[in-house]
């Protein structure tokens, strides 16, 4: 923790460089005012190519930010395990993801700092079901939800005013929803709004 409360930082001076380089040689930019929060779930949407991951990461690493996410288990074995460690990543293995909303619940409320980024599409295939964790965990530990999307189109990554959730996961979801376009997705046809 860096000792002030407010959006979580962590990286360095080279690390930011390389998120700026790969941002830059790909032709992204950055729509980001960061709110003061040292508490959210940051929803990233679309969701239909790995590319989103990597612009992401991009983004996070450009913007110095310490942000935690959850990623399939199988992308946490291997060579590149201990990166995906690094970059924040928290293996969830969804044939048992029984108590992870409680669990993330308990680590919001231990910590004075915690940003936790979600991809509520779930899958990168077309799923018009979106997951329901990102508001359960929002809901149950009073955090906000911080809207983030990726724009292909415009080749943009931004951030969308922050919102408390209602306890309402219908209209929820629909509030979320009406921030995306399809036409902002590499793959617009597998963009499940």
């Amino acid at each position: 923790m860096n000792g002030e409360l407010g959006f979580p930082r962590g990286g360095n001076a080279g690390s930011r460089a390389f998120g700026r380089a790969v941002l830059r040689l790909f032709g992204w930019r950055l729509d980001i005012q960061l709110p003061d929060l040292p508490k959210a779930v940051i929803t990233a949407l679309p969701h239909t190519s790995n590319w989103d991951f990597v612009f992401a990461m991009a983004a996070i690493l450009a913007l110095g930010l310490r942000i935690r996410w959850f990623g399939k288990h199988t992308l946490f074995q291997g060579p590149l395990a201990p990166l995906m460690r690094a970059l924040g990543g928290i293996p969830i293995d969804r044939g048992a993801a029984a108590g992870v909303v409680a669990q993330t619940t308990a680590a919001f409320h231990a910590h004075p700092q915690l940003i936790l980024g979600l991809a509520p599409e779930g899958t990168r295939r077309l799923n018009r079901e979106w997951k329901r964790g990102w508001q359960q965990i929002a809901h149950a530990a009073q955090v906000p939800v911080l809207p983030a999307y990726i724009d292909h189109r415009r080749k943009v990554v931004g951030l969308f005013e922050p919102f408390r959730t209602s306890g309402d996961y219908a209209v929820d979801l629909a509030r979320l929803k009406s921030l995306y376009r399809p036409e902002m997705a590499r793959h617009p046809e597998l963009f499940g709004l």
